[in-house]
């Protein structure tokens, strides 16, 4: 697809095209049919959607879980080219968004200019060109319209909020659910935010040989354009096929990146999209794409960095009490004892390392949620509490990240890796 003239900006029509690909995938199972069809239709149309629509659909492709295990396989199929290169923005479209935000001509600003981007994705597309003291970069630069599809996407959510809010969900505190979802994705629609963030990541992970976070270039970058530094390495699917010795050094500094960042600096990049890696040697692991950047509260992050100690340290009575701190469960409900053990499955990886973190383990975390979603709606209200501020994004992190690990499938001593970055953390 060539022209973002073909992606509906309109709320009903956004809706409208969803909601035939949930027709269509209904009346197939009505009749008995395969559904492999209607899973490869549903890529192809979350993938040319873009935006919101666009993100589920990447999600799905890669998260363990979300699709059934028949069908995971057509499903990934039909997304590959979402993965890979996602529908495409014009030249004409893209130089103009460049004239409009960098205020002066193309040749003015760069020594050299690609037209044909090398990466699209749900809200940008990124293109390779070089500075004029000769430097190459990667700018990414957002598609036009694509603020206004995305704020279809977020209108959208208002009907499910609204049918929540009336329905027995509503202990689930609809409203503030759905404004934490508002407000991370439009913050993604501000390039010169996320070039902010990834200045700061690139500074907090500066010491560790590692971990790698392209410089940004501050000056030619803009609420819709964001120039950084271009890197070289191999991608997801060619480390997947390497040697144990190599994925368990990348595993490493994968978990040392999102824990450390977590624990230490009380922050986290929310989108652990296999697309957002780059592979090199020794363990170097690039990291791009800073979008969607949640961040724990000071009092949330002192927690949960004593609870990772304590898994280290074998002291459950002390990890199921911040648990319950993190949750803010109520003392012996049986929602309680239902997050206990979700936790427990979860930090499985921890307290017993060195660990091979699997594709079936990562997806019977998700179903585990859904389950103890279903308990939560049937069980009383004065049981349940709504989920903590941050908590939907960091599983959205949680069940991302562990699905990356395990298509890297190699055991690793995830414990000593934490001993290492905690030592001597405050």
């Amino acid at each position: 697809m060539d022209s973002e003239r073909k992606v509906p900006k309109s709320r009903l029509g956004r809706l409208a095209r969803l909601a035939a690909v949930g027709a269509k995938a209904g009346a197939g199972r009505l009749i008995g049919r395969s559904s492999e069809t209607q899973v490869i239709d549903t890529a192809q149309v979350l993938g040319t959607l873009r935006g919101l629509a666009a993100k589920a659909g990447q999600m799905a492709a890669y998260v363990d879980g979300m699709v059934p295990e028949e069908h995971k396989g057509a499903y990934e199929s039909g997304m590959r080219s979402l993965l890979k290169a996602a529908p495409r923005s014009s030249a004409v479209d893209i130089r103009k968004t460049l004239v409009e935000e960098l205020k002066a001509p193309i040749d003015q600003v760069f020594m050299e200019w690609n037209d044909e981007p090398i990466a699209s994705a749900s809200i940008g597309q990124v293109h390779l060109a070089r500075l004029q003291d000769g430097r190459e970069v990667a700018v990414k630069v957002q598609h036009p319209g694509i603020a206004n599809a995305v704020e279809s996407d977020l209108n959208n959510l208002g009907l499910i909020e609204g049918a929540l809010a009336l329905s027995p969900a509503r202990k689930f505190d609809p409203k503030a659910l759905f404004q934490e979802v508002r407000d991370r994705f439009r913050e993604e629609l501000d390039y010169s935010l996320e070039g902010a963030r990834q200045t700061s990541f690139r500074d907090f992970h500066a010491g560790d040989p590692t971990i790698r976070i392209p410089e940004v270039f501050h000056e030619f970058t803009t609420g819709r354009v964001l120039t950084s530094e271009f890197v070289r390495g191999i991608d997801f699917d060619e480390a997947c096929k390497a040697s144990d010795e190599e994925k368990r050094a990348w595993a490493e500094t994968l978990w040392r990146f999102v824990y450390r960042g977590n624990l230490v600096a009380g922050r986290f990049n929310a989108d652990p999209h296999p697309g957002n890696y780059l592979f090199g040697e020794n363990g170097v692991v690039t990291f791009l794409d800073f979008g969607c950047v949640s961040e724990l509260d000071e009092g949330r992050r002192v927690r949960a960095l004593a609870m990772h100690r304590a898994i280290l340290k074998g002291d459950d009575k002390t990890f199921y009490s911040l648990a319950r701190e993190l949750m803010d469960t109520k003392e012996g409900s049986a929602h309680e004892e239902r997050v206990f053990r979700q936790f427990t499955d979860i930090y499985r990886p921890l307290k017993e390392s060195p660990y091979r973190i699997t594709r079936s383990y990562a997806s019977s975390l998700l179903q585990q949620m859904r389950d103890l979603n279903k308990e939560s709606r049937q069980s009383k209200e004065s049981e349940y509490r709504p989920l903590p501020k941050g908590i939907l994004f960091f599983n959205r992190l949680q069940f991302g990240f562990y699905s990356v690990l395990a298509r890297l499938d190699v055991e690793v001593d995830y414990a000593e890796v934490e001993r290492a970055f905690l030592e001597g953390a405050s």
